[in-house]
């Protein structure tokens, strides 16, 4: 019933906009199992490179244990544990990569969603973002601090307003040299169909740019998006859910500035059985 992280700030229209939108060849599949063991496998194959990735996820009481070994044979591991009820604590590290162990810990409350993370090295990266408010109006911010170089990496503000039939949002970034606006709608609930919209102003050279966009469903188990951007790129996806909890996912963009350019296609399964 509190605000929902800063990090959630403007995500409805982002999701619209840009999630599930692939232009490569991807298929995914997830085990399930009652005795607290989750096993996933993606594969993605980018012009003729195939990398993929096999992930396990383990649930015991409070604790939560994530790992994922990848075809370049780099493991990450994430344990994950519930100190209280408004309050989680992680560790996550990756081999052979040494400087990615990092402590999160993340607190939520009916008015307020705190999260933190410090890489547990010498001269770590210091993040901390924080949101306040309710469900419906929430304002907060981030700021991340190098202890190596004694700066600060990043520094944004941002606003929310969410309602179930609209989300806006204004939120302020690159160390306040970029404004980004952003507006979902629910058009029509029977249909499912919403619009989103987003621009950005970058205040340092007065550029603007923006990104529009669409979602319907055609029956209970197909939806279409699509996605128009300033840049003359035009996207479309189609959604099929040929059995539950598996899907067929394609889509396509086209540059109308780059009429020599063929158009990009992508194929993405992913299946749960």
């Amino acid at each position: 019933m509190g605000p929902a992280p800063f990090s959630e700030i403007g995500r409805r229209t982002r999701d619209l906009l840009t999630k599930d939108y692939n232009y490569d060849q991807k298929l995914s599949l997830s085990i399930p199992s009652s005795t607290g063991m989750g096993l996933t496998a993606t594969g993605v194959k980018k012009d003729q490179i195939f990398v993929g990735d096999i992930s396990t996820q383990y649930r015991s009481g409070k604790a939560t244990i994530d790992v994922k070994v990848n075809t370049y044979s780099n493991v990450s591991t994430k344990v994950t544990y519930d100190v209280a009820p408004s309050t989680k604590a992680a560790i996550s590290f990756s081999v052979p990569d040494h400087k990615s162990s990092k402590l999160d810990v993340h607190y939520l409350h009916h008015h307020a969603a705190i999260n933190s993370s410090i890489g547990l090295y010498p001269s770590p990266l210091l993040e901390v973002a924080a949101a306040i408010g309710s469900k419906d109006v929430a304002i907060g911010g981030e700021i991340g601090f190098d202890t190596a170089s004694s700066s600060f990496t990043k520094c944004n503000a941002g606003i929310s307003f969410n309602k179930p039939d609209f989300s806006a949002a204004l939120i302020l970034t690159d160390k306040g040299q970029t404004v980004k606006a952003s507006y979902a709608h629910v058009v029509n609930p029977l249909t499912g169909t919403e619009v989103a919209a987003e621009m950005t102003h970058r205040l340092s050279g007065f550029e603007n740019s923006f990104s529009i966009g669409s979602v319907h469903k055609i029956d209970p188990l197909t939806s279409v998006k699509t996605r128009f951007s300033d840049n003359g790129k035009i996207a479309i996806l189609s959604q099929r859910e040929w059995r539950p909890k598996s899907l067929a996912l394609l889509s396509a963009e086209y540059d109308t500035k780059a009429i020599n350019v063929a158009p990009k296609f992508g194929l993405s399964i992913a299946l749960k059985p």
